[in-house]
């Protein structure tokens, strides 16, 4: 049986459409409250789930998506419905085994935001799926999508464009390169810095540091997977501030 995380939207509250049409499909659904005032409390509660339940799939939708990218899920595939991650969390990149739902007539979070997700993280662009009229993707097309790619990651298979990303890549060109040192790229000049990695300090890190190269400062991130594999990616210092 399908074990799934779902981490709803801003002011919604769990047992919506979307977690009782996968409950009524045969999956097993963990769909904690999450608070909608202090976005780190609803990582930490999501978090604090996905330990305890290691599902096959976490979905996120909306806010939800956010909560979903910020947390640390190793190699477990992410269903994102209208990500808000511009406007909530760090993480700027998917993994490779993630889709997006969104529809073109979003009226809250727009389309062109996933579009944005999906390049940043060099992934093909048919990860994302349009699907849907509104911003809920509560419709009955919108959900038989969601129900598919939840049952195909759950399966263990990968979706048909993903034989386009090479096994082992997790983020692109930023993946790590040994157990011992990974790299990333420079958002100011493009430059590849490798950095060495501390395993120590835990398998969620973010720090800043100048770049060798141009001396601009970014917010560096580091996640390592349940294999011991480390992703790395950097975003401009200053989006933190």
């Amino acid at each position: 049986m399908t074990t799934i995380l779902f981490l709803h939207g801003w002011h919604s509250i769990p047992g919506g459409v979307k977690p009782n049409y996968l409950k009524d499909h045969g999956h097993t659904v963990i769909n904690p409250a999450l608070d909608d005032d202090d976005f780190d409390a609803a990582v930490a509660v999501a978090q604090a789930e996905f330990d305890k339940h290691h599902p096959d799939v976490v979905i996120g939708s909306s806010r939800g998506g956010a909560v979903a990218l910020n947390i640390v899920s190793g190699t477990t595939p992410l269903v994102l419905i209208c990500p808000a991650w511009k406007r909530w969390g760090t993480v700027k990149s998917l993994k490779p085994n993630s889709v997006i739902l969104h529809s073109r007539q979003d009226e809250v979070i727009p389309f062109i935001e996933s579009e944005e997700l999906v390049t940043n993280s060099g992934l093909p662009q048919e990860t994302l799926i349009e699907v849907g009229n509104d911003h809920r993707l509560a419709d009955d097309a919108s959900l038989s999508v969601l129900h598919w790619v939840t049952g195909v990651f759950a399966s263990g298979g990968r979706l048909p464009w993903m034989d386009e990303i090479p096994e082992g890549n997790s983020l692109g060109k930023n993946d790590a390169t040994s157990q011992n040192e990974a790299k990333y790229v420079c958002d100011a000049c493009g430059e590849e810095i490798i950095i060495p990695l501390d395993l120590t300090e835990g398998s969620s890190q973010s720090y800043v540091e100048d770049c060798p190269v141009c001396c601009r400062a970014s917010t560096i991130h580091v996640e390592i997977d349940d294999e011991g594999d480390a992703h790395v990616w950097a975003e401009p210092e200053q989006d933190h501030k």
